[in-house]
């Protein structure tokens, strides 16, 4: 069975430093469970960075 994922998005304002946002996906990676799917920068400066993590599905024992 392949693993399902949940993912969020969210955006980075225009002139967040390069560290700010190395800083902010280390949080959601190390406290979160978060790894970056995929990051776009566009014309206008922003970032736009979707995370993904796997869906834990627990067993049921009783």
């Amino acid at each position: 069975m392949a693993p399902t994922y949940e993912y969020r998005q969210f955006s980075l304002p225009r002139g967040t430093s390069r560290d700010t946002a190395r800083s902010v996906l280390t949080e959601y990676a190390e406290y979160g469970h978060w790894e970056l799917a995929r990051s776009r920068i566009y014309p206008d400066g922003r970032r736009q960075v979707w995370l993904r993590r796997k869906v834990m599905r627990v067993a049921r024992t009783a």
